[in-house]
């Protein structure tokens, strides 16, 4: 090895140290360690599962209805998974353009599959058959940690909006 200038300027033989960086064990040990603790949420959880909720259709209106009018505005199945984004779509065709396509109820009519009209309204289309909240929409809601923002306007379904004439 070549010899180096100290502090007192003198040439001394450079010193011999171990190159050990890292004791390997004890990394291997530490990122074990590290891993378990950060899955123990996992673990306790494995295995464990809830089971999807039955929403309620046992309301009055509901129970008066004859046989062939228990049916939604659209399919259950579609329902199931595209409910949100039906309610967004009358809101922004309704509430926030308000379309005047059709003369009845400020443009507020919507065309089913089936070709029935109904209004395009959460508190009196929907919440008239489905006004079970507690069972028929929180139990999907939380089920699925969904938070809706429909309930600050929509929550009292006994007031029915005003016809514009």
């Amino acid at each position: 090895m070549a010899d180096y200038k100290n502090e007192f300027g003198l040439f001394a033989e450079r010193p011999k140290v171990e190159k050990k960086l890292f004791d390997r064990n004890k990394v291997i040990a530490g990122l074990v360690i590290f891993l378990v603790i950060i899955t123990i949420p996992l673990w306790q959880n494995l295995g464990k599962t809830v089971a999807a909720p039955t929403p309620s259709l046992d309301t009055p209106v509901i129970k008066q209805l004859a046989e062939k009018d228990k049916k939604c505005v659209m399919p259950t199945e579609w329902m199931r998974s595209n409910h949100m984004q039906m309610l967004v779509d009358w809101r922004d065709n309704v509430v926030r353009t308000k379309e005047m396509q059709v003369t009845t109820s400020r443009g507020r009519e919507f065309k089913a599959p089936d070709g029935k009209q109904y209004l395009a309204s959460l508190t009196n289309t929907c919440m008239e058959c489905h006004s079970n909240k507690v069972d028929f929409c929180d139990k999907c809601h939380n089920y699925v940690a969904a938070a809706p923002n429909c309930w600050g306007c929509h929550l009292e379904t006994g007031k029915k909006l005003a016809e514009a004439k």
